[in-house]
């Protein structure tokens, strides 16, 4: 079942916002096109679907192709990586180009780039890394299946699988950065540690300015997007508010039931951050982060609308519903924190017991509404992919 919480809408300076605004995004967009194997990954429209649920349209952001990485976390951590070094070697602009020239290339040789991960965001470093000429070192908490790791270290990286949980071991990557003297790139916001974190979703605003561009002249009424820490989800939060002025969209943002820390702080609405400190066993391990960004959960405390915890069956089944789609629908491979977004927008609008018909009245979903989801990831664990769609494992 479903538990959401109404946002507090908590008051914020729309100067928080403005990094992430349309302009932002198409700056973001000018550096990641100058990166070879750049393209827009797309924006499935599924009309067939759509109908059948009794509205008037889902679109589906596809991040499954993104630089061939399965997932959207790469856009970050160039973005970042490329202004951190452009402001430290005083590079007259930001691009990919200047940045593997023969100028400043050996300038970035002896760096080290350090970052803790559930596997995506971790990728993404050890792409940049790669692409830079840089070393990277990676460590994924208990638990990553052997493929993510395998993913990282295929890209040069030194990645292991520690003894801790993922919140453990973006301490350890802090420490070790401080005394090693690495860049620590890390995708999200503690104290004294702001400037990375603030880059790297502005790096996501890539997503953004495409998918405006796609949509024409469609605006959303209705935006669902899945959070771990939050980074992703708050720069889609305040890029989508700025670019509907007057129209802006309703945000629900999705968490899994074992790892909902904004959902918890959203509901206690008691001024403090709530962070989950049990073991966060769920399939959605990208999503399996029990400290939020607070960057990220300023924004969305005040300009997301609703949130959602949500058990492992609902994104299990968003995931098989996109790899089994209506006649005239695309067919999409998501994994499980890809499809968790999507799958709660399916049971929201397919269930008929009365609390899913409260939340959907509640969220306004009706006829008219125009949906849009993120799917942020491929299938990065192929074996539990499999056994989700072949054996039905994790039922909804």
């Amino acid at each position: 079942m479903i538990a959401m919480t109404v946002s507090p809408h908590r008051p914020c300076p729309d100067s928080l916002l403005l990094p992430f605004s349309p302009s932002a995004g198409l700056q973001a967009r000018e550096f990641h096109r100058g990166i070879p194997g750049y393209a827009p990954t797309a924006l499935h429209s599924l009309p067939g679907l759509a109908d059948a649920a009794g509205i008037q349209g889902i679109y589906v952001k596809d991040e499954s192709t993104r630089f061939r990485l399965n997932s959207f976390k790469s856009l970050g951590a160039t973005f970042a990586v490329a202004c951190l070094l452009k402001k430290r070697l005083g590079l007259p602009s930001l691009s990919y180009e200047s940045l593997v020239s023969a100028e400043v290339q050996p300038l970035l040789s002896g760096l080290t780039l350090i970052t803790a991960t559930d596997g995506n965001h971790g990728r993404g470093v050890a792409f940049t890394a790669k692409a830079l000429g840089m070393h990277a070192v990676v460590y994924l908490p208990r638990g990553t299946v052997p493929e993510r790791l395998q993913n990282i270290r295929a890209l040069g990286a030194d990645a292991s699988i520690l003894d801790l949980s993922y919140d453990e071991c973006v301490e350890k990557a802090a420490q070790d950065a401080r005394d090693h003297g690495w860049l620590l790139i890390q995708d999200t916001s503690f104290d004294g540690y702001e400037e990375v974190p603030r880059l790297i979703m502005q790096g996501y605003t890539t997503i953004g300015a495409e998918i405006l561009s796609q949509l024409g002249d469609i605006c959303p009424t209705h935006i669902f997007l899945q959070a771990g820490v939050g980074s992703m989800a708050a720069a889609m939060t305040a890029f989508f508010h700025q670019a509907f002025p007057g129209r802006e969209p309703v945000i629900v943002i999705v968490e899994p039931e074992k790892a909902d820390c904004l959902f918890q702080t959203a509901k206690a609405n008691d001024g403090s951050l709530h962070c989950i400190t049990s073991e966060m066993n769920t399939i959605m391990a990208g999503l399996a982060c029990g400290v939020p960004c607070s960057i990220a959960a300023d924004i969305l405390l005040s300009h997301a609308d609703y949130f959602a915890a949500i058990p492992d069956g609902i994104a299990a089944t968003g995931m098989r519903i996109l790899a089994n789609p209506l006649p005239g629908d695309p067919s999409i491979v998501s994994g499980e924190s890809g499809a968790s977004a999507f799958g709660t927008l399916m049971a929201l609008l397919r269930n008929t017991d009365p609390h899913s018909i409260r939340l959907r009245n509640m969220l306004g979903l009706s006829s008219g509404s125009r949906v849009l989801v993120l799917s942020t990831e491929g299938a990065t664990d192929r074996e539990n992919y499999r056994r989700i769609l072949w054996d039905g494992a994790f039922p909804g």
